[in-house]
């Protein structure tokens, strides 16, 4: 008789956890995880691209769902998909660094809608969320860098099996039943990285995608709709799919399941900018404040990082020197670093119209070298090296080998609560204790509504 597949120990664990089995470090980060998403959620309320989601979402309908810091009222797929827009559209949402996912802007979103839905508990809620992430990252961190380099999202890609489990979960379904959800939304995760070559928004929808998709397979799975069941090893499943021959180990994904917690792992952006051009911002920053020169002062910048991510955010080069949105400067190392020195900091300050035009930036920008770096610890870190030339003769060089906010060098509670203040703004000291206590009060339902406008 064959093993179960993947899909089916999933769905064994994913029934059997209750909220006693989630060990309270468990829980506190991911009420801090869920506080940070909100943050960035709020901060993201009044930007284009949220406007124009609003009114692309509201031309599918109504509905009784809440969104974060908004007025909206959607139906539960539109409500979680504009809920991740908002999580994710800043590009200042956690990331578990070894699976490059953004696992909370799925998960989040997908349990709120489902929890509604099913007139659940915060607890159950809570419970659901932590499940969605913990599988998300699990299915992204197998793949070892890989979904990237075969040309696809991971958020999009296991950001939809994590959510699917996590609305399953609270659908009531039973085990063979969240093993279906899955099997179903397999031939729904998807999410290309084309927008890197002309800054497009598409990745922003990416992880609404997911959580529409997970929704949806989860109805599917309710009544009983057959889907593959190797959907994740199967000769033409996920990652025979999407990582076309390249190496992906089932036992790392099912490892110490239930006992060692992936969440834990999940790391907290300081910059709202892409992941992967963090420890060079800390890098140019700290030899600024080490060495005091300036912009006029700079005669070359070299970028050391490797080729997965420095596909991401350095090719093409001469588009990334000279971003045309925010969203293409968000992945664009040759900005970042020039910005870095110019404004000496990294904010969204730095992503806004004024500061793409600033002509000091974009000289600077033309000046960023890249080339491979072989110390890097990319997938399990996001790494770094900067030289900086000076007009002066003196070359300063630095390296991160591990990016702040990875597990290795977590942002604290307290940086994460600072953070939430800086994005939530006046919204901050109401919400903030409630999402602090997350699984603790009533029903789900009357957590969202305080969430929204």
């Amino acid at each position: 008789m064959p093993s179960p597949a993947i899909a089916d120990h999933i769905g064994e664990f994913a029934a059997g956890t209750g909220p006693a089995d989630i060990p309270a470090e468990v829980v506190e980060r991911a009420r801090h995880l869920a506080l940070d998403s909100v943050g960035v959620a709020l901060a993201a309320g009044r930007e284009e691209f949220t406007a124009r989601a609003r009114r692309a979402l509201a031309r599918l309908g109504t509905g009784d769902q809440p969104v974060i810091g908004l007025p909206d009222r959607l139906a539960p797929r539109e409500a979680a998909m504009l809920n991740a827009v908002l999580v994710h559209g800043l590009d200042f949402d956690d990331t578990h660094t070894g699976a490059v996912t953004h696992v909370s802007t799925t998960a989040l979103p997908t349990a709120l809608a489902a929890a509604i839905q099913h007139r659940r508990s915060e607890a159950d809620l809570l419970t659901a969320y932590i499940l969605g992430v913990e599988i998300s990252a699990r299915v992204g961190k197998v793949a070892r860098g890989g979904f990237h380099d075969a040309g696809f999202h991971p958020t999009g890609v296991a950001g939809a099996f994590g959510s699917a489990v996590a609305a399953a979960k609270l659908a009531g379904l039973s085990a063979p039943e969240i093993t279906a959800a899955q099997q179903v939304v397999g031939s729904m995760a998807s999410g290309i990285l084309e927008f890197l070559e002309e800054g497009a928004w598409t990745k922003r929808l990416h992880p609404g995608w997911a959580a529409n998709a997970a929704l949806t397979a989860t109805a599917f799975a309710a009544e009983d709709w057959p889907g593959p069941p190797a959907v994740y090893e199967g000769r033409y499943g996920l990652y025979a799919t999407h990582l076309q021959h390249r190496d992906w180990n089932a036992e790392e994904l099912l490892s110490d399941l239930g006992t060692r917690w992936e969440l834990l792992e999940t790391a907290v952006k300081p910059y709202p900018s892409c992941h992967f051009t963090h420890a060079f911002a800390d890098a140019v920053l700290a030899l600024r404040a080490e060495a005091g020169f300036g912009p006029a002062d700079v005669e070359r910048i070299r970028c050391l990082i490797h080729p997965t991510p420095g596909a991401v955010v350095c090719e093409p080069i001469d588009r990334k020197r000279r971003p045309q949105d925010d969203y293409d400067a968000k992945f664009s190392l040759p900005y970042i670093a020039a910005a870095c020195v110019t404004r000496g900091r990294l904010t969204l300050d730095e992503f806004t119209d004024d500061a793409l035009k600033d002509a000091e930036t974009l000289r600077l920008a033309q000046l960023v070298d890249i080339d491979d770096d072989p110390e890097s610890r990319f997938p399990q870190a996001y790494s770094a090296a900067v030289e900086i030339s000076l007009r002066d003769g003196r070359k300063l060089f630095h390296r991160e080998s591990v990016n702040r906010g990875h597990s290795e060098r977590p942002l604290s509670h307290e940086d994460i609560r600072e953070k939430f203040a800086l994005n939530a703004g006046a919204r901050g000291e109401s919400v903030r204790p409630l999402v602090l206590a997350l699984g603790e009060n009533g029903d789900a339902r009357a957590f969202a509504e305080s969430l929204a406008a």
